[in-house]
């Protein structure tokens, strides 16, 4: 007489629905972390089926259970994840990897900015926090934003819904202030960081201060009618291949090129240290550059 151990039917019954379930899921679309971790109770239920059968067809005064540990441990290693699904999904932490997973690396248009300028405003201030930037002079009476961020995310869900989200204009006067955000960046085991390369454009006739910090900063002057200072910017590229009446001083010993020359007594910074200095024109509008570690001039020549 065959021997029936206890476990083998329950493995096989598992077994089965779960290979029906990824079968159909394919076709129909189901979630398979949602299934897991819903699921794992039928487990510990197929399992007491089974044995209650047992007891019943055993029909002995004295039935004595035997059990097929392989299939049992089978069964556990199944039961097991199933809770361990259970416990991530209601502790939000299966959310957070099934997020994860969904992630791929996308490109997105940052939301377009804009602010008219009036007669009433003069210089614009713009506080910068590591975005790659490219400051450019127009004719238009606006200061302008616009350019492209790089973040890990969802298929097709973007980040920033619009410009309220990275960035914030008041004015106060003559003054115009606008104070770049960082992005959101999650820590932790799912960090990650976005990439920012942005565009603004401010009208040539303004005074532009630039502070913050920016890993790579591009400057095209143009037909520059005012002053512009940056500050703390790693590495400046300056433009100034249409610009014909400008003078650019940078900090001695981040220059580089022939075009530049040591600063004479007059075109020393506050702290009496010499700049390099580049002239086109008179030089009747001027561009400091100040803490930065390398700053290239393009002249077009």
């Amino acid at each position: 007489m065959r021997t029936w151990r206890v476990g083998t039917f329950s493995m096989g019954i598992l077994l089965l629905m779960l290979g029906l379930f990824l079968f159909f899921s394919r076709f129909l679309g189901m979630d398979l972390i949602q299934v897991m971790s819903a699921w794992w109770p039928v487990i510990l239920i197929v399992l007491g089926i089974e044995i209650l059968i047992y007891l019943f067809l055993a029909r002995q005064e004295k039935p004595i259970l035997q059990y097929d540990f392989f299939s049992i441990f089978f069964v556990a290693i199944i039961g097991t994840l199933g809770i361990a699904f259970a416990v991530l999904s209601s502790t939000g932490l299966m959310g957070k990897v099934e997020e994860v997973v969904a992630r791929e690396e996308q490109s997105f248009d940052l939301p377009g900015f804009s602010h008219k300028i009036d007669d009433r405003i003069h210089r614009v201030v713009v506080r910068n926090v590591g975005y790659d930037t490219t400051i450019e002079a127009t004719d238009a009476k606006e200061v302008s934003m616009f350019g492209t961020y790089r973040v890990q995310a969802v298929k097709n869900k973007e980040l920033l819904k619009s410009a309220n989200d990275y960035l914030t204009a008041n004015q106060k006067g003559d003054t115009l202030y606008i104070n770049l955000k960082q992005l959101p960046n999650e820590s932790g085991p799912f960090y990650t960081q976005a990439i920012v390369a942005a565009t603004i454009l401010i009208p040539k006739d303004v005074k532009l201060d630039l502070v913050g910090t920016s890993e790579s900063l591009t400057l095209k002057p143009r037909a520059l009618s005012n002053d512009w200072k940056i500050e703390n910017a790693s590495n400046v590229t300056v433009d100034s291949s249409e610009s014909k009446d400008l003078k650019l001083a940078a900090n001695s010993e981040v220059f580089k090129g022939k075009e530049w020359k040591v600063s004479n007594k007059d075109d020393q910074d506050e702290s009496g240290e010499k700049m390099g200095v580049y002239q086109s024109g008179e030089g009747k509008y001027h561009i400091n550059i100040v803490n930065s570690y390398h700053v290239s001039l393009l002249t077009g020549k």
